[in-house]
Parts: structure tokens; sequence; C-alpha cells
């Protein structure tokens, strides 16, 4: 039975005002979420101790809309006076994972993590700019939309540079916090990188959409009005 039958044949002509608010609450809570992103890895001690010579970070899309990239920045534990582009990404879509690095390594990047075995697709794009730099003794990563709000900010403490390498893993999608587990090979998608000289998952998050926090709100208002509806029916 679809919805205009059921509110004809079920409620009286005394509850009609209530049923077009009510469907139109319920149609809003069934409608796609929200683009969320988050920082899902982070990679500091890279620059120094890599083959490619970059620190690095992952951006994860957990929602079910494309996020436009345009005029976005980001910076470290400046924590927005020293903000630089992000660049050579123009969006993430729903659920991609996509990375960050300070320096144009895409080749030796792939090489050194995948070998000959690259993903097919995966985005990498560039941050680069005075005052903005990981540090290994600990650090953060902020990401700031086109009007400069923050979008997503992780922090995180002394980086290990003892080989194998691992990356600080967030696929909890921690946001605003501090994030301290490392990757684990078979953990969250972690393997040792194709050189053998670094553990962790890059652009290799697989997370289900987000929902947001306003779907359900809307969703529990619109069955308390049903039930209202519900309780007023002549008998």
């Amino acid at each position: 039975m679809n919805a205009a039958r059921f509110f004809s044949f079920r409620f009286s002509p005394r509850a009609a005002p209530l049923v077009a608010p009510v469907a139109a609450l319920l149609a809003l809570a069934s409608t796609p979420t929200l683009a969320q992103l988050r920082i899902t890895e982070v990679s500091a001690w890279s620059s120094g101790n890599s083959a490619y010579g970059a620190d690095w970070f992952e951006l994860s899309n957990l929602g079910t809309t494309a996020i436009s990239l345009s005029g976005w920045t980001m910076d470290d534990n400046s924590n927005g006076t020293a903000k630089v582009a992000l660049t050579g990404i123009a969006s993430i879509a729903a659920g991609e994972t996509v990375i960050f690095t300070e320096k144009d390594v895409t080749a030796s990047f792939l090489s050194t993590w995948f070998g000959a075995q690259a993903p097919v697709g995966l985005q990498i794009g560039l941050y680069k700019g005075a005052g903005v730099g990981l540090s290994t003794g600990g650090d953060a990563v902020n990401i700031f939309n086109a009007s400069g709000v923050l979008q997503a900010r992780v922090e995180f403490g002394v980086s290990s540079t003892t080989a194998p390498l691992q990356t600080f893993d967030n696929a909890a999608g921690l946001n605003n916090a501090l994030i301290s587990q490392l990757s684990v090979v078979g953990v969250n998608g972690a393997f040792r990188s194709a050189d053998g000289q670094e553990i962790g998952s890059p652009g290799l998050i697989a997370a289900a959409p987000v929902p947001e926090p306003e779907s359900y709100a809307l969703l529990l208002a619109g069955l308390g009005l049903l039930a209202a509806v519900a309780r007023k029916r002549p008998r």
C-alpha cells in the first residue's frame, strides 16, 4: 500500500492537517545523508624515512554525497594560521578515500607502497607551503573548506622512526580527537609496503556511510506525530 492510500484509509478527516507534515518529515528523514569528511590516516615520518621522501595524510568521505575540494586548505598544529591549499583533487566521491602528499611524488609513492599493483583510480593530491609540515615529535592535521570553516581535525603524538614504520590509523573515523592507534598488518586493510619498510593502508578505507544525526531526529519526530494522530482517531 502506498503512502497516499494509507493516509486516506487509516486517518479521520480531523487528522488530515497532520498528514502532510508527517509525510514531509518522514520523506526528509529518508533522504541521502550529507557528506562527512574524516582524516583516516597520517604519516608524519615519511619525509625523512621513506623512499619517496614526503609526509602524507588520507581523507575519506564517509557520507553519501560528493565533496568539492575547490578552495579547501589544510594546516598542521598552527591550527589555521599557516594554511596551505589542497591541490590536484577536485572532489571526493561518496565512499572514496584519497591521499595528499607534501611533495609531488605520486609515481614513487605508488611504487613504494604497491609495486606494480597500484589501485586503479586512487587520487593523490598535494599540500605544500611555508610554515606547514608534519612533525615526528607530534602534530596535527586540520582541514578547512573554501569559507575557512574547519571540517576535520586530528592530533597525533610521537611517530616511530624504526622500520617497519607504522602510520597512524584512524579507520574509526575519530574527529577533533587525538589518534594513537598504529597500523597493523591485517587490521583495517593495513599491509606491509612493497619495499617492506612501511605498514599502512593508503587509499584503502572502505567504511559505510555515516548517517547525519538530524535524520534520526526527523524520523523520531515523524513517528511521534504518527502516534499522536493514531491516538486521536475516532473509535
